[in-house]
């Protein structure tokens, strides 16, 4: 028998209404809920936004992921985070504007898996009522790579002059172009002036290593960039650019991207990035060192007799702007995310990023040897600096710090001192904006 038509079937429906009879209809299904996350582009945020998925789809939530570039991401989401309005309900969250957006954001201590990680890289993250601001998605840390097929472990630099002498010797022989490379160019200063910096036991501002920032205020932001043991990185860098000729002459304006593009290309016998970079060097369709890398605790300068490392986080914040129930789901989908072991251990080996739980860290380093590397490159050093100041003008000191180190570079070496101490002002003129 064929379907009553529309007119039928409502007599049939208000014949039936009218009886009183109870209708055995199918209950319509329930409304899907909409999960608007705002990332960069990024194997390590897929993997993680991957996690997120797989509990979105078991619980009826659609995720919809807004990618944004970098050079954009900070300013379109800080607008919206200010307007309040629910454009994200997850964005990624970072340690260099975690100050920025405290109190804009949900707080994040009742979510699964908090009590897993390290607490120290959520230094950033504290709101002013001292509730935390973000859910980890991995660690972030400086690893220093090098090619595995051309220096032994034992030969792998461990001082400054042993970067030098290796890189040169490595030219001599023709097995690369470049002994390192790295990014120094605003945004990038972590790869080339900062991880030296720290490596030769000095900082940005006094109190060397005071993330506090009512110490860092007493002490009136004083820049520590006219120090020797500053001015003895830039004078390394000027070296190796201009004298030694292990880096590249155009690296002053280099970011990670076009190091990190020297570096897979095999010109180049060294680098520092994030080893969230590993999944790209370990990609046979990007790299043509597969299977090539090994890590290592930084080569320390003159001033520093033991190797450093930053240990800081990449993580998701919540927006006080999103709706009350969006905010739960989110706060439920993020721990399920935490908590995802397999996930975790996946993304680690997918793109090299550390997972935040800890627990699973310890799986990963009793069967992964790569792990292993890492672990004796960054997690087992000590001390351990922040990779970042933690107040609302730090990305105003960063571009200072950047224009004036850039500028001595640029120059006679002879000048070095001169524009460090003429520049020095200038980092506290931002940092007291």
């Amino acid at each position: 028998m064929g379907l009553p038509t529309h007119t039928a079937r409502r007599h049939l429906l208000s014949g039936l209404a009218a009886l009183g009879l109870a209708l055995a209809l199918p209950a319509a299904a329930e409304a899907q809920v909409e999960l608007k996350v705002g990332y960069m582009k990024h194997p390590i945020q897929d993997a993680s936004l991957d996690m997120m998925d797989k509990w979105a789809k078991a619980n009826n939530v659609k995720l919809t992921r807004v990618a944004m570039a970098y050079n954009i991401f900070m300013e379109k989401v800080t607008a919206t985070l200010t307007s309040g309005n629910d454009q994200f309900d997850v964005i990624w969250h970072n340690d260099d504007w975690g100050q920025l957006w405290e109190k804009w954001l949900e707080p994040t201590d009742d979510v699964a898996g908090m009590d897993t990680m390290s607490k120290s890289p959520l230094d950033a993250f504290w709101s002013a009522d001292k509730k935390m601001t973000v859910v980890p998605m991995a660690y972030t840390v400086g690893t220093f790579f090098y090619r595995s097929d051309l220096v032994k472990p034992e030969e792998v630099p461990k001082t400054f002059d042993q970067l030098v002498s290796v890189s040169q010797r490595l030219q001599k022989e023709g097995k690369v172009k470049w002994g390192y490379v790295g990014g120094m160019s605003f945004n990038n200063t972590w790869f080339a002036q900062w991880w030296t910096m720290w490596a030769n036991n000095c900082d940005i501002f006094h109190p060397l290593f005071e993330r506090d920032n009512v110490k860092l205020k007493a002490a009136g932001f004083k820049p520590a960039i006219a120090d020797p043991c500053h001015r003895q990185v830039i004078e390394f860098w000027w070296d190796a650019i201009n004298t030694h000729k292990i880096s590249p002459p155009g690296m002053t304006a280099y970011g990670r991207n076009e190091a990190n593009a020297l570096f897979m290309a095999g010109d180049a016998a060294f680098t520092l990035v994030d080893s969230t970079h590993y999944g790209d060097f370990m990609d046979p369709n990007k790299s043509k060192i597969v299977g090539k890398i090994g890590m290592a605790p930084f080569p320390v300068g003159p001033n520093a007799k033991v190797p450093t490392a930053w240990h800081e986080i990449w993580g998701w914040g919540i927006p006080k702007g999103s709706p009350p129930e969006k905010k739960k789901l989110a706060k439920a989908m993020l721990g399920a995310m935490m908590l995802d072991e397999e996930g975790q251990i996946e993304m680690w080996k997918k793109t090299g990023g550390p997972p935040p739980n800890n627990k699973i860290l310890a799986k990963i380093a009793a069967t992964d040897p790569v792990f292993k590397q890492l672990q004796n490159a960054v997690f087992d050093q000590k001390p351990v600096t922040h990779s970042a100041y933690y107040f609302a003008e730090w990305p105003a000191v960063h571009k200072a710090y950047s224009d004036v180190t850039i500028k001595a570079l640029s120059g006679k070496r002879e000048d070095i001192q001169k524009t460090l101490e003429e520049g020095a002002p200038l980092l506290t003129k931002a940092a007291t904006n």
